[in-house]
């Protein structure tokens, strides 16, 4: 189980997980050491799955953000997860979600162009409606 140090490191290794083990030793008032040795069982233990960075997507040409949810046709979804596997440019995220639609997708797009031609191949896999992302 968690105690309140391994909360606290979890905490400010979510803020900046590119602290040094001497850093968040400091801030979390242990040694690097012990730290270190927090950390690689949080690791172990699989509490923490992996370290990430957040990517600016409108610097990065991405300036349409937009959340789809699906509604396929039938039970039979392998040509919709096909088509986005392929997709991985624009594709985010696509998460199996219960409710009133089976997937919840997370895309980036350049322009409405790429959104628009998105969307026509993705109608001959389901059906969708659309929401942009105005401000997060």
């Amino acid at each position: 189980m968690l105690d309140h140090t391994d909360l606290l490191i979890l905490d400010e290794l979510t803020k900046n997980s590119r602290i040094t083990m001497k850093q968040l030793g400091e801030k979390v008032h242990l040694t690097g050491q012990a730290t270190s040795a927090r950390v690689a069982k949080l690791e172990d233990s699989g509490i923490i799955e992996g370290y990430t960075i957040n990517i600016n997507q409108v610097k990065m040409g991405y300036v349409i953000h937009a959340m789809i949810s699906i509604f396929t046709q039938s039970t039979f979804h392998e040509p919709y997860l096909t088509f986005i596997n392929s997709q991985e440019e624009y594709v985010i995220n696509n998460y199996k979600i219960s409710g009133d639609s089976c997937y919840l997708l997370e895309c980036k797009f350049p322009s409405n162009k790429e959104l628009d031609e998105f969307l026509i191949s993705l109608n001959k896999h389901a059906n969708y409606k659309l929401s942009i992302v105005i401000n997060k």
